[in-house]
């Protein structure tokens, strides 16, 4: 039985590590960027953990400080990048895309809106449409009609 705080948490992230590298790298391709997202959102979740009343289940609270502490990031970061506009590419291969086609499906999903992003995401992790719409704060049948227009809307950047 696990009597401390901190072996309670650390067990919580080695189950989700995954859950919240994904989220990661749907926000950026750059592996250093990944790994510094990754480390902010474990100080939010630890920050957190305390307030965390069980609510909802743990999967839920983990999905949610991520997709948030990284939705705030892209935004950061897009509003630094207005400001700067120096044009640098931060395209890099990395390992989780093995393929071109991989590669392509993650340049289309990144290429969205946010929320739809998020949405997919949470799609593609096999979350249940509850699941998704407690995540991210919306109804089942919203997440529905998003995950449907979404999924054409990468159709049609497929065909060009």
């Amino acid at each position: 039985m696990m009597n401390t705080k901190e072996e309670q948490f650390t067990a919580i992230i080695q189950k989700h590590e995954r859950t919240i590298y994904t989220v990661c790298y749907m926000f950026s391709n750059n592996t250093d960027e990944v790994d510094d997202l990754y480390q902010e959102i474990l100080i939010r979740l630890w920050k957190g953990f305390d307030a965390f009343e069980g609510k909802s289940d743990i999967r839920t609270w983990i999905y949610r400080v991520s997709l948030n502490y990284c939705i705030n990031f892209s935004n950061r970061k897009k509003r630094e990048h207005e400001r700067l506009d120096l044009g640098i590419s931060t395209d890099t291969d990395h390992k989780m895309e093995k393929n071109l086609q991989v590669k392509q499906l993650y340049k289309r999903i990144n290429a969205l809106g946010l929320v739809d992003r998020s949405v997919i995401l949470l799609w593609l992790e096999g979350l249940s449409y509850d699941e998704i719409g407690a995540i991210l704060g919306i109804s089942v049948k919203n997440v529905s009609f998003k995950l449907v227009r979404i999924k054409e809307l990468l159709k049609k950047m497929s065909n060009k």
